[in-house]
């Protein structure tokens, strides 16, 4: 019988690892990012919940490629290695650790889209028809061999956890059909054209800031993109940052006024923006280490 490790740290590494178990597949260790080095990481997840709820061995850590990690994985003398949902750059060692191969995982149709924050930008990048692929890991980025691909849709009015619940559904539906072939040896893998590749580059939280001289759908574009669990988009009001989690655009000729400036308040908290072409109202957003409410006629910056 084959022997599978799994390492992750996410949502969608919960999805997958639910899967594998669903899936009947033996998993002999996972590998669950310990809370202590979690801050920054949006989606967290503890993998050791559910490896304890199975009893699955399980290891917590810090950085994947620390000696004494590698050594307890190598003690597996894993076949595959599921690499899903971690950051951190994998080492030649580990890489060349599985006695088959190790099983990586991307939201988009590779080669088409490779890199980092795969969701903010198909959100920003207006893509309608996408899909998950699975692939072999290797020393490049998402450059590895195709196992499955399968698809998911993205709507004009999707924020990015409704992005997020669909590729973990269409990640799912791809490893249930691939478990089988890959435990029979029997996978057909399809090589990427590595001439059709593009590559998505990291977005940081000050990426989110807001330019109110842009089109209110450009905007409203970026509160959906980087909504929740991402950072969120943001501006200033009054010095104090403000988050934008939800807003939707209006047509409104009632209020003439500077780009970013505040046309109203509602006992609801929503709060109508001037754009340069249209209302934003904002139906959900945070404002930190200020609770005073909005002052109409104040502006943004």
């Amino acid at each position: 019988m084959y022997k599978t490790v799994f390492i992750g740290s996410v949502i969608s590494s919960k999805v997958a690892l639910e899967t594998l178990i669903e899936s009947n597949v033996k998993v002999d260790l996972v590998c669950s990012l310990d809370e202590e080095v979690s801050k920054n990481v949006s989606d967290y997840y503890p993998l050791h919940e559910i490896a304890a709820e199975y009893d699955i061995p399980f290891l917590k850590f810090k950085k994947i490629n620390s000696p004494e990690i590698l050594k307890e994985i190598e003690k597996v003398e894993p076949d595959f290695i599921y690499v899903i949902g971690i950051s951190q750059i994998l080492s030649n060692e580990l890489l060349d650790m599985a006695n088959k191969y190790l099983i990586g995982f991307h939201p988009t149709p590779l080669p088409k889209h490779r890199g980092r924050a795969a969701i903010p930008w198909q959100i920003i990048l207006g893509e309608r028809e996408s899909k998950v692929s699975l692939f072999k890991l290797d020393q490049d980025m998402d450059s590895g061999d195709i196992i499955n691909q399968y698809p998911y849709s993205i709507e004009a009015t999707d924020y990015a956890m409704d992005v997020y619940n669909k590729i973990c559904k269409a990640m799912s539906e791809a490893i249930k059909e691939s478990v089988e072939s890959i435990y029979t040896d029997s996978i057909k893998l399809i090589k990427q054209n590595h001439e059709e590749a593009t590559f998505l580059l990291i977005r940081r939280p000050e990426d989110g800031e807001i330019n109110w001289n842009l089109p209110g759908k450009d905007i409203e574009t970026l509160i959906r993109a980087t909504s929740t669990p991402y950072p969120g988009a943001f501006s200033h009001y009054k010095k104090q940052k403000v988050v934008f989690w939800k807003a939707h655009l209006e047509t409104s000729q009632k209020y003439i006024g500077i780009p970013g400036q505040i046309a109203w308040e509602k006992d609801s908290g929503e709060i109508g923006i001037i754009t340069v072409d249209s209302l934003l109202v904002v139906t959900d957003y945070e404002i930190y280490n200020n609770t005073s409410p909005f002052i109409v006629g104040h502006k943004f910056v």
